[in-house]
């Protein structure tokens, strides 16, 4: 007979309740985001074109400035899977390396862009009134101004260093993260947490970074997944024109550029690195969208 001591108390049907399961928000939210099979292909996509350009010195045996003049420009084949430049350059090593440069942009950019953003919403959001108002009205007047001239003249003014096209595209690209954050602490400011944190005479800039950002980490994670490939975007336009990247290193953006101005004497030159870079854009994107309706399902059904 069992212990009665141990025993499960049993409900007027006899049958012993089950004991609930303790979860949490971001246990929910990985579990509806298991379900995302899109999401869920965007991201293993994006970890392995990740993993085969962070890895491009070992698997792969040319180097992305070997030039050899006199095999020159051939279409894909056993030896060159995605074919060479006019230049005799592998163009599999040259998107691999080009993609080391493209997502460090995008990734290094972002957290640019986040630092400034995060910091500068939540301080306009906790403080409110007067201070409010005036970096707002602040962010109103960034916006008007044209983002890619901006970076066009910082790159001009101070060289076209990489590290500078890092900050200079993250200087330009905080503002609506600064208007997501500030939109969310206006909420949580009212809670009764904040509340209390205030009573125990907790200065502003600890509960800013202790209490108020950590609970609006989700907006956050979303918005950093979208402009990661809105920033290689940015530096692939920037490339374009001439202004980011400098030969002999290379990135999607100057592939694409050289890709285009032969495309119609060896478009080979204009389709792999095409194909690199949008299915990461799309791969980024679907998983930016997996994570924003895990962390908030209401949107999902909107």
């Amino acid at each position: 007979m069992p212990d009665k001591a141990h025993a499960e108390p049993a409900s007027s049907s006899g049958v012993a309740p089950s004991r609930p399961v303790g979860s949490s928000l971001w246990r929910d939210a990985w579990y509806r985001l298991g379900r995302n099979r899109m999401a869920l292909l965007g991201l293993v996509f994006f970890v392995v074109v990740t993993l085969l350009c962070s890895l491009a010195p070992w698997l792969s045996s040319y180097r992305y400035n070997a030039t050899d003049l006199a095999y020159g420009a051939r279409g894909p084949c056993a030896e060159h899977l995605l074919g060479t430049d006019t230049l005799g350059r592998d163009l599999l090593a040259r998107c691999l390396y080009g993609g080391r440069v493209s997502i460090s942009v995008g990734f290094l950019a972002t957290g640019v862009s986040l630092l400034i953003g995060v910091l500068y919403g939540a301080v306009s959001g906790f403080v409110g009134g007067k201070t409010d108002s005036v970096m707002m009205r602040l962010v109103d007047i960034l916006y008007a101004l044209p983002f890619t001239v901006f970076v066009i003249l910082l790159m001009v003014a101070f060289g076209q260093d990489i590290r500078l096209l890092f900050v200079a595209i993250g200087a330009v690209t905080w503002l609506t993260m600064a208007r997501i954050v500030r939109g969310q602490v206006l909420s949580i400011r009212e809670q009764e947490y904040i509340d209390a944190a205030i009573a125990l005479g907790l200065s502003r800039p600890r509960i800013i970074l202790r209490h108020v950002i950590p609970n609006v980490l989700g907006p956050i994670i979303v918005y950093a997944t979208l402009t990661v490939p809105s920033v290689m975007l940015l530096e692939a336009m920037l490339s374009f024109l001439g202004l980011g990247i400098q030969p002999p290193m290379s990135s999607w953006g100057v592939l694409i550029k050289e890709g285009a101005a032969k495309m119609d004497v060896y478009p080979w030159l204009l389709i792999g690195p095409a194909l690199f870079f949008s299915l990461t854009l799309f791969s980024l994107n679907f998983l930016g969208d997996g994570l924003r309706d895990a962390l908030d399902p209401e949107s999902a059904r909107d």
